[in-house]
């Protein structure tokens, strides 16, 4: 599909499912008297086109059809998480998948209508197929996923340990899919990285997810480090997209023993401040935080606080851009509206989900060395370029 059209079909789609939508309000505009009938003209626009699709397309469409595309389409416009469930989409989304919690180890989002991967779990059954982020997921047990609501695709990504799921992938300066067969398993929680560097003046800490358990754990780790003459902190948030929004906020105030760490707001949704807990506080010890297109989420936000509170400096590449709360809105006819009704923003009052988080030092591969280790997996790593630049950095402050 050449991109004149992709593109022709994501305007249609809009045209339609924003005026089917808005057309509701415009109606009860009219009635009211109100000058604002703009969403009433759109009706006709919608009814209009959907004649001339049903009359003189190629062959006669199913209008249904045509109609759940455009409805699964107007709210991917919104945002990725923002989701427009059949009534068959809907029972099966409430339904937990039989036979237990199977993974194959990816945390996923939508980016120009596919399933992109934003993060991979170490030594899941994806790492072992060399899965990375950025990678386009075209297809799922062959269902394009531009057709399918993000929250069918991670449903359809889990299953019964054991059961396998054929994943359509397109990588980064590859030209043809890739066809992959996963089996899902049941994947226990990483164990954090921890490391010391410069005669164990600084103690690396990577969490790779992000459950109550693991920020206890760094709280720990942390004041063991206190004890045992460690100076500096290396925190690594890179590719940690798990874990609800509130931990982030926990890990930063483990940082930070004042200040707002995150406000949350929507249209109609009272506007929320989080503020540090001096309770929470550990340590103020030089810290140097980093991130990468893989930190998502919860570690945006950690990521977002500490710098905005110049509390630390971020080291890497922009952040992948993750923060929103989602009400269900159940429908008439049993579908279903997953609508994101608020959003995170930072201290400095950038939001997350749009702005993402750009940090100040700037440092990761160039597209040459990405190029080349796609073209030859079975090279060794390369130099942890950022990881070597947070280390320089760290040795200018003063403990």
């Amino acid at each position: 599909m050449n991109r004149f059209f992709q593109r022709s079909v994501f305007v249609l789609s809009l045209v339609l499912l924003g005026a089917l939508i808005a057309g509701e309000f415009g109606l009860h505009a009219v009635r009211a008297g109100s000058n604002d009938d703009g969403a009433y003209k759109q009706m006709n626009v919608y009814q209009e086109v959907l004649k001339k699709i049903q009359t003189e397309y190629v062959t006669e469409p199913s209008i249904p059809d045509v109609t759940t595309g455009a409805l699964h389409g107007l709210l991917e416009t919104l945002d990725a998480n923002s989701s427009y469930l059949t009534p068959s989409e809907y029972k099966t989304y409430k339904v937990k998948p039989e036979g237990g919690e199977g993974q194959v180890g990816i945390s996923v989002s939508k980016r120009y209508g596919y399933a992109i991967v934003v993060t991979v779990l170490p030594g899941s059954p994806a790492d072992k197929e060399k899965l990375t982020d950025g990678d386009a997921i075209e297809s799922i047990d062959g269902h394009s996923t531009r057709e399918i609501p993000l929250a069918m695709i991670k449903l359809m990504l889990t299953g019964k340990p054991g059961s396998n799921v054929v994943l359509s992938v397109i990588r980064p300066r590859k030209q043809d899919p890739e066809k992959l067969t996963l089996t899902r398993t049941e994947l226990p929680v990483p164990t954090m990285g921890e490391q010391q560097y410069e005669s164990s003046s600084i103690l690396y800490l990577k969490p790779v997810v992000l459950t109550p358990e693991r920020v206890d754990q760094i709280a720990s780790h942390i004041k063991a480090m206190l004890k045992n003459g460690n100076k500096k902190i290396l925190l690594d948030l890179r590719d940690v997209s798990s874990g609800d929004e509130d931990l982030g906020l926990k890990l930063a105030n483990i940082f930070l023993k004042q200040g707002t760490l995150a406000t949350l707001s929507g249209q109609k949704y009272p506007t929320q401040t989080f503020t540090a807990d001096a309770s929470r506080f550990v340590t103020d010890a030089p810290l140097v935080v980093l991130v990468n297109r893989g930190t998502a989420g919860a570690a945006e936000l950690a990521a977002a606080a500490l710098a905005d509170n110049k509390r630390a400096d971020l080291v890497g590449e922009r952040t992948f851009g993750e923060g929103s709360v989602q009400k269900t809105i159940e429908l008439p006819d049993g579908a279903a509206l997953l609508l994101t009704v608020a959003t995170y923003s930072s201290p400095g009052g950038k939001k997350i989900l749009q702005e993402a988080v750009t940090p100040a030092v700037l440092a990761g591969p160039t597209p040459e060395q990405e190029a080349d280790q796609d073209e030859n997996d079975n090279a060794p790593a390369k130099t942890d370029a950022p990881l070597n630049k947070a280390l320089e950095l760290l040795k200018t402050k003063a403990a």
